[in-house]
């Protein structure tokens, strides 16, 4: 019968295939040392809220574009909410599948010898990586890679959507919004960017660098 009042419905609307959105499950975090799982339920809680509302906002906007309402104001507001949510929800999944790990990279990997050709050692590259962390103000510090060039960059995101270097892929994504430490670590930032390097998974890390 649902197959039946789906196919009528299409009949007479255009009907939209676009699979929803589903919360990764970052479960195995749990436990991670230097996170306590108060903190981590909650960031968990707070990566679904994104998934919930980039689901919300695209079928909205799909309904209002049917609806010919693609040229009113409330279309254009949702339009530019969606880059926040959507990538709300892809940062913090980047970020998520970033850790885990025991926070010793590879020294026989590409990225490692990129890292030390370009910065001049490891070191003066995570030095770099963590004053961006340290900027004042709500964001990520991201390790980004020109696929033009092999560039390898530490930048700051704002916002989400704001910030991001054009066409560049996102190697290491650490977030720096309050939520992610302020309950364990309260302002000591430097404490929460020590203990993220410490659980780095730096072989998710390495597999994202393909230039």
């Amino acid at each position: 019968m649902k197959k039946i009042l789906l196919f009528l419905i299409c009949l007479v609307n255009v009907c939209i295939a676009r699979d929803p959105y589903q919360a990764k499950d970052f479960g195995n975090l749990i436990g991670m040392d230097g996170f306590t799982d108060a903190m981590l339920n909650m960031h968990f809680q707070l990566y679904q809220g994104y998934v919930k509302q980039t689901n919300f906002l695209l079928d909205t906007l799909d309904q209002m574009r049917q609806n010919g309402q693609s040229s009113s104001y409330q279309y254009a507001a949702l339009k530019r909410r969606l880059g926040f949510e959507f990538d709300g929800m892809r940062l913090h999944e980047l970020y998520f599948e970033n850790l885990g790990g025991d926070g010793r990279i590879p020294m026989e990997s590409p990225l490692y010898k990129e890292l030390v050709k370009q910065f001049g050692s490891y070191d003066a590259w995570k030095k770099d990586f963590q004053a961006v962390g340290l900027m004042r103000g709500v964001g990520w510090a991201v390790l980004a890679v020109d696929p033009d060039t092999g560039n390898l960059i530490n930048s700051w995101v704002d916002e989400h959507e704001i910030n991001h270097l054009a066409t560049s892929s996102l190697i290491l994504v650490m977030d720096v919004w309050e939520h992610a430490f302020i309950t364990q670590y309260g302002l000591n930032r430097a404490g929460y960017i020590d203990a993220f390097f410490k659980n780095i998974n730096w072989q998710t890390v390495v597999s994202r660098f393909t230039f």
